[in-house]
């Protein structure tokens, strides 16, 4: 098995990349692809651990993409050098990051909450704090009964805590992902929330500007759309790959090594990154 999606501390998962690796060790995967939010942090930290377990490492980021509607997230898969300009856009990215957050925060403190935003960041243990991160604030408050209430209730696009993120133009984001070697892959795509024929026409258009594939297989999405992504995919000449999404704990809908319906991810989805099958799979 493999896993080419999966985030650890360093963004919005629960383990940090060495954990997250041991774990990918134990589940017996033979490649992982780290792909945390708009940051590299944890991929040195990942490519040792991977290194001493003998598993075949993929260095990733998941880009945020802007978009008018629906969420538009963008894999960058296979990075080679991910300094200069693209550890520039990674800063941006992060000072955005920062100023939303103090946003959010500044919402609960004004809706009549209590706290300091250094419980928050404890939350996020030294990586870079997301949404979630606000939800479990909201749970160890006891002002909702789960991560998904907090979203359901709080913190969801419209809610009264909801903050609009800022990420990059996607132009922009193709550009740095063939900068630093890597492979451009838009993720889940069913979450850019576009009819299926309106899909198909935007991934040509998206093609033509230097889209490289599709995750058309995530576990967010039936076995179904997934195939048709899949074929999809296939008619357009993009590469089709699959991930889990991990994220730990925090969502146990997700396991690592295994998408949509369950299934675990076959090593044929790796061979694009590889130039050849995956041996030992």
């Amino acid at each position: 098995m493999i896993d080419l999606h999966t985030h650890s501390t360093a963004s919005d998962g629960r383990l940090d990349p060495t954990s997250l690796v041991e774990l990918a060790h134990k589940t017996g995967l033979t490649l992982l692809a780290l792909t945390d939010h708009d940051t590299t942090a944890g991929l040195d930290e990942a490519a040792q651990a991977c290194q001493r377990h003998a598993i075949s490492f993929i260095p990733g980021i998941e880009w945020e993409i802007n978009n008018p509607n629906g969420e538009f997230h963008l894999l960058g898969l296979g990075l080679k050098n991910w300094s200069g300009g693209f550890a520039l856009a990674v800063d941006k990215i992060q000072k955005l990051r920062h100023d939303r957050n103090q946003k959010i925060f500044a919402r609960m403190l004004s809706a009549g909450l209590k706290g300091d935003y250094s419980e928050v960041e404890e939350l996020a243990q030294g990586g870079q704090i997301g949404r979630p991160h606000f939800a479990r604030f909201l749970v160890a408050r006891g002002k909702v009964s789960s991560v998904q209430d907090a979203f359901n209730q709080f913190l969801g696009r419209g809610k009264l805590f909801w903050e609009p993120k800022v990420g990059l133009d996607f132009d922009e984001a193709i550009e740095l992902i063939h900068s630093a070697g890597g492979q451009a892959v838009i993720a889940h795509p069913l979450s850019l929330a576009l009819p299926w024929a309106s899909l198909e026409e935007q991934l040509l258009l998206f093609k033509s500007r230097g889209l490289d594939g599709l995750e058309a297989w995530h576990p967010s999405a039936s076995v179904g759309a997934c195939r048709r992504l899949e074929e999809m995919a296939q008619r357009l000449n993009l590469i089709v790959t699959a991930g889990s999404d991990f994220h730990g704990g925090n969502r146990p809908d997700r396991r690592l090594g295994f998408t949509a319906g369950k299934r675990p991810i076959d090593c044929k989805f790796a061979d694009f990154l590889l130039n050849r099958p995956l041996a030992a799979c």
